[in-house]
Order: C-alpha cells, then structure tokens, then sequence
C-alpha cells in the first residue's frame, strides 16, 4: 500500500529543472534513504511530502491525497520533520519544545501531552532531568534527540528527516542511528531520510533512492544496490564504499557499516 506516491513531478528554479517526469511510490512502513549528488533533488523531493515545496507540474499524495488540496498546516502537523541541527525554539525547555505540537492537537488535554513527552523522551534516550533545560545546555547529540521526539511526539504515521545527524560526532551519529533505526522497527513508521553519506543510507534503509540530476538512478533493498548496481552512478557509489571497508568487492555485503545488508 502506497502511503506516498509522486506522479510525474516537474520543478524547476527560474529557467533551471531541477526535476524532471519523477514518478515514485513508497509503501507505509518503508525506511527510505536517499542519496545522491549535491543539488539532485534530495531535499526537494522530501519537501514535496509535506508541501514546503509545490512542484511546477504533477502532484504528491500522501495517503491518497494530494498535496496541492491540503490544508498545509493540518497536513504538516501529522508529519513529522527533523533536520540537522534540530533548529529547537531556544526560549522553550525541552519539555515544551517536544509538546509543541502535541498541545495543538490535543487542546486542553494536558495529561495526555505530558504522556507523549514523557513517552518520547524515553524512545529517543533522553533523561527526565532534562526536561527543563533549554537547548543552548545541551550538547549537540542531546539537542539532536529532542528534535527527533518532538518531530515524532504527535505520533505522525510519516517522518521527514534532512541529513539529522551531519552536525555531530561519529559516536553521537553512531547512537542516533541506532536510535532511530530501533524507533522504526519499534513503531512501523514510514521515514524518508536525505543523507549524503552511502554508507549511512545502506545502513539504515529498507529502501535507497539514488538519485542524480533530478533523476532515480535506482530504487530497490541496500543488497540490490550492493550487488546489482543498476547504472554507472550507482557503481561508484559503491565502489566508494567498498574502498572504505577495505573490501573486495565480493565481500562488501560484509561491511559493518552496511548493517542493512
């Protein structure tokens, strides 16, 4: 079942294209990497699904619906969006910048807003200590699992995340993917996660969209794109990664940064 589908999207940034005739469908509960050169569309793509982006031609749907008859501000706040950084409301503690959105949609119902950030903050290891400070005492790593729980604290059936975790450490990054490959498994959510590193994307994806120039240079499991490379973009992708395991190419699949495989 499709939860998003792109039918022939065009966009294009004055008299440049940036997309051209992009057609795709991603199932509910996929973990979608995409990956690709610098200005293919990456981000483009992934603003679409929550109508930051309008495409000059052809609609998005999400859950069968298009973007273009949505209302944007009831349509976003199902979705959840986590960027790098986190980009938290810095005037608001932890506890609020996480119930955000949950005390719009739930009103005056503060007990069960209190129970989605208390919830949140567990999933994604955060301490309970922590629920009154504010981000500017936080460190990177801690900063960026806030802006994960709250992307995450109304419960959305889709996550958007924009390279999430290219501003902190390999430690932090190496915990944060665990985390939030765990929270996908844990709770089935669909993910659509932009990043510009091979390795991150075969690790974490059900799924990888490669993408070059606007175009799909292939869609299939992280094994296929090991294996089975469908252009020469792809084949460079993954010879880039073979050469950071120091593997032969018939044992890449081993790779322990390739932990999709």
């Amino acid at each position: 079942m499709s939860i998003i589908e792109y039918k022939n999207i065009c966009m294009a940034y004055g008299e440049k294209t940036i997309i051209e005739n992009f057609n795709l469908s991603i199932e509910k509960g996929e973990f979608v990497t995409i990956i690709g050169s610098s200005g293919c569309g990456k981000t483009t793509i992934l603003k679409m699904v929550n109508g930051l982006v309008e495409p000059v031609s052809g609609e998005v749907l999400v859950e069968g619906n298009s973007t273009r008859q949505a209302d944007l501000t009831m349509l976003r706040r199902n979705i959840g969006y986590a960027i790098q950084g986190s980009v938290l409301f810095p005037h608001m503690t932890v506890e609020k910048n996480i119930a955000y959105v949950p005390n719009l949609l739930n009103k005056k119902d503060k007990k069960r807003t209190e129970q989605a950030v208390t919830k949140w903050m567990n999933i994604v290891g955060l301490e309970d200590s922590l629920r009154g400070r504010y981000p500017a005492e936080l460190s990177g790593g801690q900063q960026q699992r806030v802006g994960i729980a709250r992307a995450l604290a109304a419960s959305p059936d889709i996550l958007l995340m924009d390279e999430p975790f290219g501003a902190v450490d390999e430690i932090t990054r190496g915990s944060l993917q665990e985390e939030i490959a765990r929270i996908h498994r844990e709770t089935g959510i669909t993910i659509l996660f932009v990043t510009h590193d091979i390795g991150e994307a075969l690790k974490l994806g059900t799924k990888v969209l490669v993408m070059d120039a606007g175009s799909i240079q292939q869609f299939a499991p992280p094994h296929e794109i090991l294996h089975a490379p469908a252009t020469e973009y792809v084949k460079k992708l993954v010879e880039k990664e073979r050469r950071r395991c120091h593997l032969p190419e018939e044992k890449l699949g081993d790779c322990e940064y390739s932990g999709a495989v």
